[in-house]
C-alpha cells in the first residue's frame, strides 16, 4: 500500500485541513518533485514551505516511519538531503546519518481513494477502470493513447535495435530476423526468431536464384525435415514423399558443403490450437519465396511510401508442393496460400514499424519515424479480445495506432495491476477524492 501513499503525494490528494509537522509547523507543500525509479529517495526536487521557511530537497515516504531506520536509511548518506519525511503513521523519530532530524509528515491515505483502489486491483473484469470511460474527455484519451503509442514504439524499436546489436550492426539481417520473428504470428514467434538468428545467410546468399535450394536450406536449418518433425500418423506417407527426398538430399549436399551446424530440434516448433495456414512448414516456404523474389529486403520497405506499397513488398505464396500439402506426405486440397491482406498488415504493423522507427532513431531521421507512425494511423484497427473489450466499454478505436497503443496498455500496466502509473486509472480513483 505504500505505492497508494506514493500516488497520494504526487498527485497531491491531501486533506482539506491544513498540513502540519509532526511538531506543529505549517506545511505547503509547492512541488511534490519527480519520482525516483532508482536507488534513493521516493521524490526529487521537491518544493515545500515548512513553517515559513522554503526548503528544496528530497521527500522520502513510507506506511510507518519506524521503516526509516528498517530500511537502513539512517546509515546511507543518500538520504542525508531528505528535506521532509512522510508516513501514514509516525511511530518514531527519524535520523539521518550524518545526524540531522528532518520534519515529519502523518498524511493519511483517503478512505475514498483505498476503496477505489482496492476495487480495482480486486476486480475480474477487464478493463477494470470501464465505468468511467465512456465519460472520459476525447482529450484525455487521446493524449494517453498517444503516450502509450510513443511508449511501445520505442520499446519495439530497442528490440530491433538489440538485434542489431547481435549481429554486428548488419541491418539486413536485423530486419530479416525482426520479419521471421513475426512471421511466428505469436505461437511460434521465439522458434522463429531463434531459426533466424542460426539461419545460414551467408549460404543462402549462394543460392538465392534457385528456389527449391533455398527452401532446402531454410527448412532444413529448422530441422523440420527430419524424421521427428513428421507427426506419427503422417510417417508413413511421408517415408514415400519424393519432394521430401529430394529436400534432404539437398540439405544433406549445402550442409557438407558449407559445414553447417546441426539443425534446430523438432520439439521447438508448436502446433497446439494452430491453424493449418499458420503451420512452420508454410511460412518458412513463404519467407523462402520472399528472399528468392528479393522484394522484401530492407532497402524496398525504406522506399516504401504507404501501405499498398509494403503490401506488395509481402505479396508472397509457396512452391507448387505446398499448394497441396500442410505437412509432409498428407495431400489437401490444392490453394495459393498466398500471404493474407491480414497477415501482411500484420507483418507491417510489427514488422515495418517498429523496423523503420529503429532505423529513424538510430540516423537522427525523424521522417522516418513520422512515416512509422503515420503508417500505423492509415491502417485498420487489429482485431482482438483486448480491442473489442475497449469498444464495449465506449472507447473508440480508430486504427492501429490505437490498438497498439492498447496493446501497450493492457499488457504493461492492465495486467501488471499498475492503476497508479496509468492515466485511466487517475481518472477513475481522482472521481471521488479531491486533491489541493
Amino acid at each position: 500500500m505504500e505505492k497508494l501513499l506514493h500516488y497520494v503525494w504526487r498527485h497531491r490528494m491531501f486533506p482539506l485541513e491544513p498540513l502540519h509537522t509532526t511538531d506543529g509547523e505549517a506545511i505547503e507543500v509547492l512541488d511534490p518533485g519527480l519520482k525516483n525509479t532508482d536507488a534513493g529517495p521516493d521524490f526529487f526536487n521537491a518544493k515545500v514551505r515548512i513553517g515559513g521557511t522554503m526548503w528544496v530537497g528530497n521527500v522520502e515516504i513510507h506506511l510507518r516511519s519506524s521503516d526509516w531506520e528498517r530500511h537502513g536509511h539512517h546509515t546511507d548518506a543518500a538520504y542525508n538531503s531528505v528535506i521532509l519525511h512522510v508516513a501514514e503513521l509516525v511511530d518514531a523519530d527519524v535520523v539521518t546519518a550524518d545526524g540531522k532530524r528532518p520534519p515529519q509528515l502523518q498524511l493519511a491515505i483517503p478512505d475514498s481513494l483505498r476503496r477505489d483502489y482496492n476495487t480495482l486491483c480486486r476486480t475480474e473484469d477487464y478493463p477494470r477502470c470501464w465505468t468511467i470511460i465512456k465519460g472520459l474527455p476525447r482529450l484525455v484519451t487521446h493524449s494517453w493513447l498517444s503516450a502509450l503509442l510513443a511508449e511501445r514504439l520505442t520499446e519495439r524499436a530497442a528490440m530491433v535495435t538489440e538485434r542489431l546489436r547481435l549481429t554486428d550492426g548488419d541491418w539486413e539481417r536485423a530486419f530479416f530476423i525482426t520479419m521471421a520473428r513475426n512471421f511466428g504470428f505469436g505461437i511460434n514467434g521465439e522458434a522463429f526468431e531463434y531459426w533466424a538468428r542460426h539461419l545460414p545467410l551467408h549460404a543462402a546468399a549462394k543460392h538465392r536464384d534457385d528456389a527449391f535450394q533455398l527452401e532446402a536450406l531454410f527448412l532444413g536449418a529448422a530441422g523440420l525435415l527430419r524424421d521427428e518433425a513428421i507427426p506419427p500418423s503422417a510417417r508413413e506417407a511421408a517415408a514415400n514423399d519424393l519432394y521430401l527426398r529430394r529436400l534432404r538430399t539437398e540439405w544433406a549436399f549445402l550442409a557438407h558443403k558449407f559445414q553447417l551446424p546441426e539443425p534446430m530440434e523438432a520439439k521447438q516448433w508448436r502446433y497446439l490450437r494452430l491453424r493449418p495456414q499458420n503451420f512452420p512448414h508454410l511460412r518458412i516456404v513463404q519467407l523462402a519465396q520472399l528472399y528468392f523474389r528479393r522484394t522484401a529486403g530492407l532497402a524496398n520497405i525504406l522506399e516504401a511510401k504507404d501501405r499498398k506499397a509494403l503490401h506488395v513488398c509481402f505479396n508472397t505464396a509457396v512452391s507448387e508442393y505446398w499448394r497441396s500439402h500442410y505437412l509432409f506426405g498428407l495431400e489437401s486440397e490444392a490453394k495459393d496460400k498466398t500471404l493474407s491482406t491480414a497477415s501482411r498488415d500484420l507483418i507491417i504493423i510489427n514488422t515495418v514499424v517498429p523496423t523503420l522507427f529503429a532505423y529513424g532513431q538510430e540516423h537522427h531521421d525523424e521522417g522516418l519515424q513520422e512515416r512509422a507512425v503515420a503508417l500505423l494511423e492509415s491502417m485498420k484497427a487489429e482485431q482482438n479480445f483486448i480491442m473489442r473489450q475497449w469498444q464495449q466499454c465506449g472507447l473508440a478505436v480508430d486504427n492501429a495506432a490505437d490498438s497498439q497503443a492498447l496493446i501497450q496498455l493492457k499488457r504493461e500496466y492492465c495486467d501488471r495491476l499498475d492503476c497508479l502509473r496509468c492515466r485511466f486509472g487517475y481518472e477513475y480513483l481522482k472521481k471521488d477524492s479531491t486533491p489541493t
